[in-house]
């Protein structure tokens, strides 16, 4: 590649490609998350070409900040991005959760008065919709989504939801009151998101949504789950650890404001 000259073009919306003789040898990328967060990734075969591609991106970006991540102990790459001038906005700890009720200490289900849990799949859908437009309303006014795992779908039309199958809801006195999202991929599932109302909370129902999600993964065979939170979701990190989850890593986020 030292030979010929490189050449650097937009060939999509979100997407720039950085080609050598005939070759795709680098490309970035965007995306926009249901928050409004902008993210872009480069993906490089030589590190040279990393500023080139990276410059060429930002240049055509119409908004700012602009975010991307990094894992915690790729300081290669975060040097790259430092150098670019974005700095560490969030961090996001990874866990990984055993499923055996032995394990996590939730053999029996906890107690919450009046509490019944509506497995994935069986969730009426326009109350499950209505139920997450409505935590995530509360989040927005109040934490903010900053605070949210990073790694969201972009789902098309506005949909935040996806597929309602990977869902189950909490129900108290007929009112939809909390969710648990699993998302099941070979050897090991992601808890992806639990989530409660607001007046809700501190009434075990967060509790209740990971024993039946942890529950029903360990009897389909699966022996491990994974889950992130945010470092500063104090009240997540100790849900998740009161259930046997250990640390396995961490995700940086980074910006460009």
């Amino acid at each position: 590649m030292d030979f010929h000259p490189v050449h650097i073009t937009r060939t999509a919306e979100t997407r720039w490609e950085a080609v050598a003789d005939d070759r795709v040898v680098g490309h970035g990328d965007v995306s926009y998350r249901p928050d409004g967060r902008l993210f872009v990734s480069i993906d490089v075969w030589q590190d040279a070409l990393f500023d080139r591609l990276v410059t060429a991106v930002l240049a055509d970006l119409p908004m700012t900040p602009v975010h991307t991540l990094v894992g915690e102990h790729d300081t290669a790459l975060r040097a790259r991005w430092e150098r670019a001038g974005f700095t560490l906005v969030r961090r996001e700890r990874e866990y990984v959760l055993p499923t055996d009720p032995a394990a996590t200490g939730l053999a029996t289900p906890p107690a919450a008065a009046g509490l019944e849990i509506v497995r994935g799949g069986e969730a009426d859908e326009a109350r499950l919709r209505l139920l997450d437009r409505a935590v995530r309303d509360e989040v927005g006014a109040t934490v903010g989504w900053r605070t949210m795992p990073a790694e969201v779908l972009v789902l098309p039309g506005g949909d935040t939801l996806g597929d309602p199958s990977h869902y189950a809801v909490a129900v108290r006195d007929g009112r939809y009151v909390g969710h648990v999202r699993v998302v099941p991929v070979p050897r090991r599932a992601r808890i992806g998101l639990i989530a409660v109302r607001a007046d809700e909370r501190r009434r075990g129902v967060g509790r209740a949504l990971l024993a039946h999600a942890l529950g029903a993964l360990h009897d389909a065979g699966t022996a491990s789950a994974w889950a992130e939170a945010d470092e500063s979701n104090t009240a997540a990190i100790a849900l998740l650890k009161q259930a046997g989850a250990r640390q396995s890593g961490a995700c940086l986020e980074l910006a460009r404001t």
